[in-house]
């Protein structure tokens, strides 16, 4: 999910076709480090936080973290990812439309978890590390886009677990597999929420602030 869907929209594009921009996401440079630093591990799981799903496409951001993460998989980094998100802006559940397109581009169904009562970034982390605890998994690893990574990285070392490494896009692997990124057809209605009410029209603006900074989370989740 994306606390703020304009500045994230902006720092990707930035990303994809220029350079990274240092106050919002982490440098070319950082990403690399930090990729150095465990692209010899193998976790047991990683966890990619959802985007909303509109219009019945997945959007830039969407289709990048999945790639992410089918690129960690095929790399032996990750053996197991989980996909998180609830049905928030659109009625569909993030968590479930990320497995989807996963699945499509190949990892195999056994190895892919969703995770969906998540409405905000933080939310995301906190409930998908106790589902993978209650799965038995114990080395993990956050995977997403730069700018998320970044926004997340302190939450995780006082509220989560200092032990979780954050694993950003590498730009120049990205923009290597940029051209192969197909667009596979899935059954998207598999992931639709028949009661659907918009996060917007449910709590009022300090409520979702709250809830970005992880102020919202349900510490019993997933007990």
């Amino acid at each position: 999910m994306r606390p703020n869907t304009k500045k994230i929209s902006f720092c990707l594009s930035v990303f994809f076709l220029l350079s990274t921009v240092s106050s919002c996401t982490f440098s070319s440079k950082t990403q690399k480090r930090l990729f150095r630093k465990i692209e010899n591990q193998q976790y047991d799981v990683i966890i990619v936080p959802g985007v909303p799903f509109e219009n019945g496409q997945w959007d830039r951001v969407m289709k990048g973290r999945v790639y992410w993460s089918k690129y960690l998989y095929d790399k032996g980094i990750a053996k197991n990812i989980i996909y998180s998100g609830g049905a928030v802006y659109s009625p569909y559940y993030e968590g479930k439309i990320m497995a989807l397109y996963a699945e499509a581009l190949g990892i195999p169904k056994t190895h892919i978890y969703t995770e969906t009562m998540a409405e905000h970034s933080t939310e995301n982390i906190y409930y998908s590390y106790k589902l993978a605890k209650k799965l038995g998994f114990n080395r993990i690893a956050l995977a997403s886009d730069p700018f998320q990574t970044k926004l997340l990285r302190k939450f995780i070392r006082k509220k989560v677990d200092p032990a979780i490494p954050v694993i950003p896009f590498v730009a120049d692997t990205l923009k290597v597999i940029e051209p192969g990124m197909i667009d596979p057809v899935i059954d998207y209605q598999q992931a639709f929420k028949k009661d659907f009410i918009s996060i917007t029209q449910r709590e009022g603006l300090h409520k979702r602030w709250r809830g970005t900074r992880g102020r919202n989370v349900d510490m019993k989740a997933y007990d």
